[in-house]
């Protein structure tokens, strides 16, 4: 039986990067995203000859992630890896960064995770195994200005990580992340073109990432080659100088 894959946040960017990836090594795709635009990645995830479907939940809602996690086991069998990808960026100056910013960067992208790992995690107990990697941001390392909620809530899912690893790896499930760098996506394309050549000029391998980049590394996590690696934070950044 052919291993399945869930990506959360997998209608564009690193996510359906992701999913293509692993979809060209075998894998049947759950995608997932907020409505009906995780069908186009579905659609293309069968084109290479997998099952795929798109599962429409909201991350941040405990009882949506249930209901998805069930859905996939009941469609495809099995839930075998689990990619928490989905992710939004409020960015502002601390001093004048607003309640409400804060709490809606946390919402997705830790208590995201959170809810992701809590249902999936369950399905892995039973089954004996699994993988489970999610994505972090180089913004939760090494900390970034303008980006206080964001470095905080990829920073906590470091920490997440890695107390997951602790936790679930004797019952055969391996938990790592990766630290995508700057990749170009439609969130970082509106970017203004000054902030972009700043960048630039920082990183040693003098290019931005693609999503096919972190799809790779997220494949490796996947895959059976990676079994004794759980516990590890992955950054993917062509080498920004700090």
């Amino acid at each position: 039986m052919a291993r399945t894959a869930l990506i959360t946040g997998s209608a564009t960017g690193i996510g359906k990067a992701v999913a293509l990836k692993l979809a060209s090594q075998g894998y049947n795709i759950a995608v997932n995203s907020l409505n009906e635009s995780g069908e186009q990645t579905a659609k293309e995830c069968r084109e290479l000859g997998v099952e795929s479907e798109n599962f429409i939940a909201d991350v941040t809602n405990f009882e949506q992630c249930a209901e998805m996690v069930k859905a996939v086991v009941k469609r495809f069998g099995s839930l075998d890896v689990l990619v928490n990808n989905a992710g939004i960026t409020k960015d502002g100056l601390l001093p004048r960064m607003s309640e409400e910013n804060f709490d809606a960067v946390i919402n997705v992208n830790l208590k995201g995770v959170f809810n992701m790992c809590r249902h999936a995690s369950g399905v892995m107990i039973k089954q004996r195994g699994g993988r489970i990697i999610n994505v972090s941001s180089v913004a939760g390392v090494y900390g970034n200005a303008g980006q206080f909620n964001y470095s905080a809530s990829k920073a906590g899912v470091v920490g997440m990580t890695k107390t997951a690893a602790k936790e679930l790896g004797g019952r055969g499930i391996t938990v790592n992340a990766v630290a995508p760098g700057f990749i170009q996506t439609a969130m970082t394309d509106v970017l203004p073109e000054k902030t972009k050549e700043m960048m630039l000029e920082q990183i040693a391998l003098g290019r931005f990432g693609k999503p096919e980049d972190v799809a790779a590394a997220i494949a490796f996590f996947a895959s059976e080659e990676a079994g004794y690696i759980t516990g590890q934070v992955l950054v993917i950044d062509g080498c920004i100088r700090m």
